[in-house]
């Protein structure tokens, strides 16, 4: 039942980044903001349940926000939103995490998710502007934004995730 919530909750901040934030984002800050809440929660659940469940959340929501928003190159958001889910599960798979953990973890994964976008653009010369630019323009403003999302879903999805854990290790067992 926990795993339905889950997708349920992915699919809700899915829609939510791409109808209801294009409204609430101001109107000078509308085409530099670009929320990523989907990434924030595969991170979340790299964080507090399963490498693979967060592998499977990153790829599959990611190759749906491909298909729906980015239209440019098909694959990169599904094939680096599940891989920093994966390792950011590898990495803390046996260590408690703290608030600032997370808040630290989630940010430097969305400053690495959206540079490596930003590289791939220009290597396919999709994108002419300078990296500094970009930093300035778009990948900040866009991190403060993921972070103050996820500061406020913190403990909703902590708890989400730490109950579909126990219930998979409490099925294992069986």
């Amino acid at each position: 039942m926990s795993m339905n919530r889950i997708v349920l909750l992915m699919f809700l901040v899915f829609i939510l980044e791409g109808t209801v934030m294009p409204w609430i984002i101001p109107a000078g800050f509308g085409h530099r903001i670009m929320p990523h809440f989907v990434f924030v929660i595969v991170i979340f659940s790299g964080l507090y349940s399963r490498r693979h469940l967060a592998l499977l959340l990153g790829v599959s929501f990611g190759m749906l926000q491909d298909i729906v928003y980015f239209g440019h190159l098909l694959g990169i958001n599904a094939f680096f939103m599940g891989l920093m889910g994966y390792f950011t599960g590898v990495l803390f798979e046996r260590r408690r995490s703290t608030i600032m953990m997370a808040i630290s973890v989630i940010g430097f994964a969305c400053l690495l998710y959206d540079s490596v976008i930003y590289f791939i653009y220009s290597v396919f010369r999709i994108t002419s502007e300078s990296y500094a630019w970009a930093l300035i323009d778009h990948i900040l403003p866009s991190l403060f934004l993921q972070l103050a999302f996820a500061l406020a879903c913190y403990v909703p999805v902590r708890k989400l995730f730490e109950g579909q854990s126990k219930v998979t290790a409490e099925n294992e067992e069986e």
